[in-house]
């Protein structure tokens, strides 16, 4: 059984043994819309309905019943080993789930890096890429993404680092093709980019509204291969200014976006 579906089953536990959706919210210290999320999302996997719906609150039904009985006899069990890991001692242990861009990852590594040096008995799982993993649903604990914060009342947001980027190319590949000025000259130019076009990365969405993908010759998985194939000459695309200090040699910072922007509204005189 995942974690994911022993939360959903805690919920309808909560939601038996409190009767209504609110009072399963404050005993877990959740949003009622997880809650009612919860619920649904069991249902539809287990092909039943669990409760019956009314204006006073939920009612099990007989399969429901059957779940519950083993969901209390389980939830039993757990409180009683919390208990008993509880009185081992104070120290911090189990496992931490950290999702994040892989763009971040050098940065984040030596914050993880040193938590786990200060909490020697924790197991750290650092999980990269562009999948977005549901912490409401315990398939992670903290996630680290890029661009405007969620609106999901279930979780907890707070600021980790700007990191601004822009574009580079090599100083080879400019020779060859150009330096833009403005967005109007990005028409006649090859770009590195992610694969996944449906990134919400601010950057990504960016490109997308203003050169056709037929332009992105090289597209990769990691933000790795990524500045790789940006170094080797193939295109422009956008690196951390932070990560383009490493390579001072390699690298030709064209412009922030917004500069960019600028000088493509600028009037023409001739």
């Amino acid at each position: 059984m995942s974690i994911s579906t022993w939360d959903e089953i805690r919920t309808a536990y909560h939601v038996a043994r409190m009767g209504t959706v609110s009072g399963a919210a404050d005993a877990l210290g959740v949003h009622h819309a997880t809650v009612i999320r919860h619920i649904d999302a069991l249902e539809g996997r287990l092909g039943v309905k669990l409760f019956q719906r009314h204006a006073r609150g939920y009612t099990s039904t007989e399969a429901g019943q059957d779940l519950l009985q083993v969901a209390q006899a389980t939830d039993d069990q757990f409180t009683q080993l919390v208990g008993r890991i509880k009185g081992r001692g104070d120290g911090v242990s189990g496992e931490l789930v950290v999702t994040s861009l892989s763009s971040v990852s050098p940065r984040l590594t030596r914050t993880l890096a040193r938590f786990q040096a200060e909490y020697p008995d924790i197991i750290v799982r650092f999980l990269t890429g562009d999948e977005v993993l549901r912490l409401e649903y315990g398939e992670a604990h903290v996630a680290v993404r890029a661009g405007n914060a969620p609106d999901n009342p279930d979780n907890v947001v707070q600021p980790f680092v700007a990191q601004k980027v822009s574009l580079y190319a090599t100083e080879a590949y400019l020779s060859a093709h150009g330096y833009p000025e403005s967005t109007d000259d990005l028409q006649g130019h090859s770009f590195v980019s992610l694969d996944n076009f449906n990134s919400r990365a601010p950057f990504v969405r960016w490109l997308l509204d203003r050169v056709s993908p037929d332009q992105i010759v090289f597209r990769g998985t990691d933000y790795r291969v990524i500045r790789d194939a940006i170094l080797e000459g193939v295109g422009i695309g956008f690196i951390s200014d932070w990560e383009a200090e490493r390579f001072p040699l390699s690298l030709i910072h064209i412009s922030e976006p917004t500069r960019l922007e600028s000088k493509s509204r600028l009037p023409s005189y001739g």
